[in-house]
């Protein structure tokens, strides 16, 4: 009696091993048919946005701490409608992205060089992505 309930034992953790196993390989294997592109633009722009805030926190406010975030920002914006070609037709998708790189340019162009001016590029930023993400990220 003693023989078959640790063979039970052991067939239970070995199912339960394999099991494990198989559910990883098939993760992995889905995983792998995702293109990164979109999710990286994302991260990349959340990075962004959030050292700028950052830059405010440290009171690190001049143009040179600022001016390379928005420049990142700026060329990650040039490539949203190819990390999202199902939405590249759509013409509010275009008028989102095109207010983002819009709100990049000016604020490139104004060259923030106050915690003020930062943060207020910051929040317009911010509001056009929000928009974007209302519309489309569900």
């Amino acid at each position: 009696m003693q023989s078959n309930a640790s063979r039970y034992l052991f067939l239970f953790i070995f199912g339960l091993v394999v099991g494990i196993v198989l559910t990883v390989v098939s993760m992995r294997a889905l995983q792998a048919r995702r293109d990164p592109f979109p999710d990286s633009v994302m991260q990349v722009m959340a990075k962004q946005t959030d050292l700028l805030k950052q830059r405010v926190t440290q009171n690190r406010c001049t143009t040179s701490d600022a001016l390379p975030r928005l420049q990142s920002l700026r060329a990650m914006g040039n490539d949203l409608e190819t990390a999202f070609p199902d939405l590249a037709e759509d013409s509010r998708f275009s008028a989102h992205a095109s207010k983002l790189r819009g709100t990049l340019d000016t604020a490139i162009a104004a060259a923030p060089g106050t915690c003020g001016d930062i943060e207020a590029a910051n929040r317009k930023i911010g509001e056009a992505c929000q928009a974007c993400h209302q519309d489309f990220a569900g």
